[in-house]
């Protein structure tokens, strides 16, 4: 009489994605969904460059139509962070949900599954949010090798100087217990010299906003090397002044003086909340604490780059849990309006208040277009970016 081995346990839904060519995930995830929980349909949605809509990843180089990032189930899911069950007739026999495709606090898109109406409990919604939390490890993974999730992220093509931007970027935003940071870039598609950069360890988080200067290629370049300067000299372990003096150092032997990067940088202690920074330019910093906002006014010290061996010295300033910081690029702060005034002068402030309550990514994109309101146009002069950090701090 012969006797089977019992059977091993089922493999994870993480390690059946771990094991996926990188273009068949989406194909993967349907496969999974429909053998564990019922799912009929299910459609990754990827937010594109402007966060203006999510596109479906489907068969490239066309998709099928996208849906608002804002508006509508799958829009409340992104811009919420949550799961969103859509309300539909009881008489339908399935329903959809939709869950945020986020990498620890990059917002990447919305995975929508429909799903018999009597599997839609609970439990079964906590597993989809774990699900789609591990899907969007996979495809931050798969971006590494297939051009596809990138490409499904694209109402149209992207400038030369817009795509080494974005593959400088470390993303669109971050999140630990201590933290929480949302940017905005625009315009997403044509961006030239802005940049953000961020880097967290055990006890400090370091974050920097670049403007290089000029347009286009030549704007893309010069902030490419000042943001490698400023990385190489982080990871080597020197203090915030000497990152600053190392990184005008590259850029003024490369261009003589010639063309310089305005650069705020900005190294947070997680335990204490002492911040040291280094005012090398033009980016502006505010600061909410309850419903007063303030301009932090730093020191402010030559750009990187426009003179040879220049020394930058440190400032500290204190925040604590609840505050709110801001850093908006020339773009936004010395944008002019129709009537002469420029946007900081104008409405800023006014939109910093509308905004207290939005989520840090949420902010960041209601004062990018709060700014197009201003100016009257998409077409922006300048290039324009947004960091906002809602600093929650240590017990």
């Amino acid at each position: 009489m012969s006797t089977s081995e019992p059977a091993g346990p089922e493999p994870s839904a993480e390690s059946l994605l771990r094991a996926t060519p990188p273009h068949r995930l989406v194909a993967t995830a349907h496969r999974l969904l429909a053998e564990r929980v019922g799912a009929e349909e299910v459609t990754v949605l990827l937010a594109d460059y402007g966060l203006s809509v999510l596109q479906p990843v489907t068969h490239l180089p066309h998709t099928d139509e996208p849906v608002s990032a804002h508006e509508g189930p799958a829009g409340r899911a992104f811009a919420g962070q949550s799961p969103v069950v859509e309300i539909t007739s009881v008489s339908s026999p399935t329903q959809a949900v939709h869950l945020p495709i986020s990498v620890r606090g990059d917002r990447l898109g919305v995975l929508s599954v429909r799903l018999p109406r009597a599997a839609t409990d609970t439990t079964t919604v906590l597993q989809l949010a774990d699900f789609a939390t591990a899907l969007a490890h996979e495809v931050i993974t798969a971006g590494r090798d297939t051009d596809l999730y990138l490409q499904a992220r694209r109402t149209r093509r992207l400038t030369l100087a817009a795509e080494m931007q974005w593959q400088l970027l470390p993303g669109r935003g971050c999140a630990r217990p201590e933290y929480v940071v949302g940017a905005h870039l625009e315009p997403a598609y044509t961006i030239g010299g802005d940049n953000f950069d961020w880097s967290t360890d055990a006890d400090h988080f370091t974050l920097t906003v670049t403007d290089g200067m000029g347009q286009g290629i030549d704007a893309s370049l010069l902030t490419s090397l000042a943001v490698g300067a400023l990385r190489n000299a982080r990871r080597a372990g020197i203090g915030l002044s000497d990152q600053a003096c190392l990184a005008d150092q590259a850029l003024f032997a490369q261009y003589g003086g010639e063309k310089y990067a305005s650069t705020l940088l900005l190294r947070f202690d997680l335990d204490s909340g002492v911040v040291s920074a280094v005012d090398a330019g033009s980016p502006e910093l505010y600061r909410q604490r309850d419903d007063t906002v303030e301009r932090i006014e730093l020191e402010a010290q030559l750009p990187l780059g426009m003179f040879e061996e220049t020394l930058y010295e440190e400032q500290t300033f204190h925040v604590e849990p609840g505050d709110r910081l801001v850093v908006v690029s020339t773009g936004v702060h010395s944008a002019l309006g129709g009537d002469g005034g420029t946007f900081a002068e104008r409405a800023l402030r006014q939109i910093l208040g509308a905004t207290r309550e939005e989520p840090p990514h949420e902010a960041a994109r209601a004062m990018v277009d709060g700014l197009f309101e201003h100016f009257g146009t998409r077409e922006l002069a300048a290039d324009a970016s947004v960091v906002c950090l809602d600093w929650n701090g240590r017990p």
